[in-house]
Order: structure tokens, then C-alpha cells, then sequence
């Protein structure tokens, strides 16, 4: 039997890929083997030495004490694109509330409460006109990051009857097929900005991005431009960004992260952090961690790690050992030395590496004793092994 702890409220259908025959579902579990959480702020002394794995329910992992979990040799999973249509639809509300003065207008409508009725139709016509604003319509829309999120927006654009151009160093294969032919790949962010009546960033918060946004970056936009992010607070430099609205450099900033810069900013258009915020979305994000989990705790396989290399290997026998390490020389020699002193025999192996963890799935043909995993975690440089 497997424990899985829950934080927060997960979705049912999420709940629903455990096996009850197998797993013990629980907010209450004191030694589970994995964690699923979506927001709670999770602290290392919180987890136990008996969890193998952290799942949230969602892109981000600001949350997951990530750092201290990979030196333990915890995996830690995350659910890229689960919640990508529910972001990419509230960006179309968002377009289109940068370019026609939508929210204003109806905050005006809401003035007009104690307004005799025959008043009404004469007061908006004649105030209509403080809410007009242009069509998005054979506009150039810049997107800055092209994954899953960044690919749906930018094909939604161009059914809009946009020009899309699009920046991402490093985009995947798997982006790039998702991605409509029609966007125009920009050689840097520069040439992006210059070109663009609107930008959208979708690129993660790193060192790399901080401040992506700042008061340079904006000097090179084009005159009035707007701005959506509905990445990460931390890509835009928020004094530089409400300077810039306030001067009229830049025409509108929508986001999904407020901060003080810019509440009560009238060019500033501001979300609860409600990107993911459908049922969809809620419902799509606990599935898939539940299914890493699950595949993880099987099968020790691993897709959508933050912190370990996607491995994963489809079962050619009935006895397998996963071993992650320290990424440095002669560890998996070892473990295979160590292998080859029970007489087993490897029937298939993979090993994968990534910056300073590796992480191996070994297919044997004899049950692994406990005194063969007992010895393998005794070589240097193996941080967790197991049976699976």
C-alpha cells in the first residue's frame, strides 16, 4: 500500500486515478511515500523521511521547497499545460480589455443606479465616447515564450486576425509542433518589442528573467504599447512598468499578479491570480499529477520533474530498481558491480542525468533482496534506491 498526503482541496477526478485498493488517500497522513498539494506552502521539516515524491497541482512550484527536497532525493513533479487553456482564454479577456476601455465602462454603468430610466439611453450615448478604444484586429501581438501556454495564445491570436511574432530561446520540439507556421520567430526580445502593439510573456520566473520588464526594456516598445503578464510577478520591474503608465510610454498593463504599483492605477487592469482559476483546469491538473504519482510509485518512472530527469522505461520484467545519485563518475558502475555480485542479470537499464542529480531504472531478472538495495545505498554518491 501506498500513502498519498493532500494539501489544499484536490480536484475528484484527480483523487479518483488512486486505486483504493492500493493507495490510502489522506490530509492526515504522518508517514506518506508522496505528497500532492496545489497552494500550500510547503516546508521541508513538514515531509517525512518516508516521502519519495511532491506533486503540485499546477506549472508553478514557488511553493516546494525545491532545493532541500533534490538533496534528499525527492522528486518533485509539476503539471505543465494542464491549466494552459483556462490562461489562454482569460489573455483573450484580457486583450480585450486593454484595447477598449471595457471595465471602466461598466464601472460607470454602476453609477447610474438611482438614474430615472427615461435618463439612462441619453447619458450613455453621450458618455460612450470616454470608453472607446481600437480593435485588436490586424494588430501585432509580440509573445514571449512559446511553450504551452505561449503556443495556444499565439494560434488563438491568429484566429483573431493578428500578426503574431514570437522570442523563445529555447524552445521545445514539442512547442514547435504545436505551434501554427504562421508565427514569426523574432531573432531576439529586442526585435520583438519593436515590432509589437502588444506583449505577452510567458517565460518562468528565474534569475534570467527577473525584471525582464524594465525601464529599458520598455524604452524599446513602441509608443503606447501594452503589456499582459500572466506569467510571474517577478518578470517585470513594477515601479519601472506604473512609471511608464503614468508618463503614457506605456498604454496599458493587464496582469494576474497585482502588487501596490499599481492598485488604484487607472491604465492598470488587475486579476485575482485567477488564470487557472476554472474547473477545468483544476480538474485536468490534479489527473496528471496523480498519474506521475502513481507511475512514479509503480513503476519509477518519472515525466514532469522539476528537479530530476524525465526516465522512464516500459517494464520488461517483474523486478526493477530505480537508484538516484549524485551526478558523478562510477556510481551506476558500482551499482551494476554491486548487481552482478547477487548473480542477477540486468535485462534493460536507462539512465538519465541532470546538473548535479542522476537518476537510473534497472530491469533485473531476480527479485533484488534486501540486503542488494541495502548495499547499493551504501555506495557513495547514491542518494535514494528502491524496488519498485
Amino acid at each position: 500500500m501506498f500513502n498519498i498526503r493532500t494539501y489544499n482541496a484536490i480536484s475528484p477526478s484527480g483523487l479518483g486515478r488512486f486505486d483504493l485498493n492500493r493507495y490510502v488517500v489522506s490530509a492526515e497522513n504522518t508517514s506518506p511515500h508522496a505528497v500532492l498539494l496545489r497552494s500550500h506552502k510547503l516546508a521541508a521539516a513538514d515531509l517525512p523521511e518516508t516521502v519519495l515524491a511532491v506533486a503540485r497541482a499546477g506549472a508553478g512550484t514557488n511553493n516546494v521547497p525545491t532545493a532541500e527536497l533534490t538533496e534528499r532525493g525527492v522528486v518533485v513533479f509539476n503539471t505543465p499545460g494542464a491549466n494552459a487553456n483556462a490562461v489562454k482564454e482569460l489573455i483573450c479577456a484580457g486583450l480585450m480589455m486593454a484595447s477598449r476601455d471595457i471595465y471602466a465602462g461598466m464601472q460607470y454603468i454602476e453609477t447610474l443606479h438611482d438614474t430615472p430610466a427615461e435618463q439612462i439611453d441619453p447619458l450613455l450615448e453621450a458618455e460612450k465616447k470616454r470608453f472607446a478604444g481600437t480593435e485588436i484586429f490586424g494588430k501585432t501581438l509580440g509573445i514571449v515564450g512559446l511553450g504551452a501556454i505561449g503556443s495556444l495564445v499565439a494560434n488563438m491570436a491568429l484566429d483573431l486576425g493578428m500578426r503574431v511574432v514570437g522570442f523563445d530561446p529555447a524552445i521545445s520540439v514539442e512547442a514547435a509542433w504545436r505551434l501554427s507556421s504562421r508565427v514569426e520567430k523574432m531573432p531576439n526580445l529586442d526585435a520583438l518589442l519593436r515590432e509589437s502593439d502588444y506583449i505577452t510573456l510567458h517565460v518562468p520566473a528565474i534569475d534570467a528573467t527577473k525584471h525582464m520588464i524594465n525601464e529599458e526594456s520598455i524604452s524599446r516598445m513602441k509608443q503606447g504599447a501594452k503589456v499582459l503578464n500572466f506569467a510571474r510577478k517577478e518578470i517585470v520591474h513594477s515601479a519601472d512598468v506604473a512609471q511608464a503608465l503614468t508618463s503614457g510610454r506605456l498604454g496599458r498593463y493587464v496582469t494576474d499578479f497585482p502588487t501596490p504599483e499599481f492598485i488604484g492605477h487607472p491604465k492598470a487592469i488587475l486579476m485575482p491570480h485567477i488564470g487557472a482559476s476554472t474547473a477545468e483546469a483544476e480538474d485536468n491538473c490534479a489527473v496528471m499529477a496523480a498519474n506521475q504519482l502513481v507511475d512514479f510509485l509503480e513503476n519509477g518512472n518519472i515525466v514532469n520533474s522539476v528537479n530530476f530527469p524525465n526516465t522512464t522505461m516500459t517494464r520488461s520484467s517483474g523486478y526493477r530498481l530505480t537508484v538516484a545519485n549524485k551526478n558523478v563518475p562510477n556510481v551506476l558502475s558500482a551499482v551494476l558491480a554491486a548487481v552482478s555480485r547477487t548473480g542477477a542479470n540486468v535485462i534493460d537499464l536507462v539512465n538519465q542525468s541532470r546538473g548535479d542529480v542522476a537518476y537510473n531504472i534497472l530491469d533485473v531478472d531476480t527479485a533484488p533482496s534486501g540486503e542488494l538495495v541495502a548495499a547499493i545505498r551504501q555506495i557513495d554518491g547514491v542518494i535514494v534506491a528502491r524496488t519498485v
